[in-house]
């Protein structure tokens, strides 16, 4: 599919949450100066082809990072079960992936099943160590509330412990009412009504996301490739 120049231009004026600035506070902690150019982050929905990456993924967290995730150090079985269980058909699962396709953070968007919540939606992120400090949970969380609101719904929620102080930062920032009960904390975000705006922006969000995702697909089987003629002629 091929993204007229037209729909692009319309869709890059109509929402920022693919193409937005550097993340201001990481810029300062570092102590480099803030870029002014935008920078791109291809969010992409993913299917259950891609449920090795994900187990992959949510293993490589160290045991404070699943405490964090689930609300309780989840052992290698649990995620595995965890995994087995998405629902892809009801669900939606988004991720960031690097160039060599390594899934460096994913976000779940699990709607509600309750039939007195049925326009209601749960968030959960997490990333990898080494992407830390890039925004990726902020924007991930972005792309969630975009497509729980084109799905009609209205309110999203975030059940977390109330010592995971960045995901209800992420949640404070976008307005949502925090109400904390002992050792865990509940946002609820209250979204608005979908328009032609933010349809037309997830829709090419996607489109792009994909169209980078097939790239680094191809680009990896070149390197692959080359990396194979190379060991070739080291043997001969």
């Amino acid at each position: 599919m091929v993204i007229s120049n037209t729909l692009l231009k319309a869709s890059l004026e109509a929402g920022k949450g693919f193409f937005r600035q550097p993340v201001q506070q990481d810029a300062q902690r570092s102590g480099a100066a803030l870029d002014a150019q935008p920078v791109m982050v291809p969010i992409r929905s993913i299917g259950p082809g891609h449920r090795e990456r994900i187990a992959v993924h949510l293993m490589a967290l160290g045991q404070s990072d699943r405490y964090l995730r689930f609300g309780y150090a989840a052992s290698d079985e649990q995620i595995s079960r965890y995994v087995e269980g998405l629902n892809f058909e009801r669900d939606e699962i988004f991720g960031i992936y690097n160039r060599k396709l390594q899934l460096l953070a994913m976000a779940h968007l699990a709607f509600s099943i309750s039939p007195e919540l049925q326009s209601g939606a749960e968030f959960g992120v997490s990333v990898l160590a080494k992407a830390r400090c890039r925004g990726y949970g902020s924007r991930l969380f972005d792309r969630a509330v975009m497509h729980a609101r084109n799905e009609g719904v209205d309110m999203m929620l975030i059940h977390a412990l109330s010592e995971n102080a960045a995901m209800l930062n992420i949640a404070r920032k976008a307005g949502a009412r925090i109400e904390r009960i002992g050792s865990e904390s509940e946002a609820f975000l209250k979204l608005p009504l979908a328009n032609l705006d933010s349809r037309m922006t997830e829709m090419v969000e996607e489109q792009m996301a994909q169209t980078d995702y097939h790239f680094k697909v191809q680009a990896k089987k070149f390197r692959d490739f080359v990396a194979t003629l190379q060991d070739a002629r080291r043997s001969t």
